[in-house]
């Protein structure tokens, strides 16, 4: 069995599909899946606690989602993106993102800039050495900890669903590979955006977290393993 999927945590009282699905999203998003990888209905169910019925009500609306997908075998795995629906994701993520950033520098609270700052400094601590699985929850919660602050729920759940089919694909180059951490383009992304938001710099905001998709999406472009497309 997949060791991400053995160390999904134990279900608690909630109904038990919603639950599945809230797991398995967040198997996706923090690329604790492959790209092309298959998930087995029976490994998530013992590994969730649950009976194979609500793991399946769950994967089937990550396949609505085109998060997951059918293949020709019937097997259900990861979908996998060529380079060039990689690029067409970056572009999409880079405007509607950077939108909801522009959104926070105007629209935070000071509760919600401190939470930005925190995320950031996070992130910016745990650079010398860090743990890859680590940095990707703090990439991830920076991010979010910005666009929770647009104010927009709507906004915050298409975002979310944008993050499900990239996650895979850039959260796994990350918990893999210390070269993008190391160059430290990011981290600079992510202070540029912090400066702005506290400024209340909508456009500097944008731009900076626009930046930051593009330059994470070039790397991992061409470092190739994506194909052609």
């Amino acid at each position: 069995m997949n060791h991400a999927i053995t160390t999904l945590p134990q279900l608690q009282r909630r109904t038990l599909a919603e639950a599945a699905y809230a797991h398995l999203r967040e198997l996706l998003v923090s690329g604790r899946v492959a790209p092309g990888e298959k998930l087995s209905l029976r490994d998530l169910s013992e590994a969730l606690g649950v009976s194979v019925m609500p793991v399946r009500e769950a994967v089937s609306r990550l396949i609505a989602d085109h998060a997951l997908e059918v293949a020709p075998n019937r097997a259900v795995r990861v979908p996998l993106l060529t380079r060039a629906q990689f690029q067409e994701l970056a572009v999409t993520r880079g405007g509607i993102e950077g939108w909801a950033a522009s959104l926070a520098a105007t629209r935070r609270s000071a509760a919600q800039l401190n939470r930005i700052d925190a995320a950031e400094q996070a992130m910016r601590a745990a650079r010398p050495d860090p743990d890859l699985g680590v940095a990707v929850a703090l990439n991830r919660d920076f991010h979010f900890a910005i666009y929770a602050a647009a104010g927009l729920p709507t906004l915050l759940e298409v975002i979310g669903g944008l993050w499900l089919k990239a996650g895979p694909v850039i959260n796994l180059d990350l918990r893999h590979s210390n070269d993008r951490l190391s160059a430290g383009h990011a981290l600079r992304c992510h202070a540029a955006a912090l400066r702005a938001i506290r400024a209340g710099d909508a456009d500097a905001a944008r731009d900076a977290i626009a930046e930051d998709i593009a330059s994470a999406a070039e790397f991992i472009i061409e470092k190739g393993g994506l194909p052609e497309g």
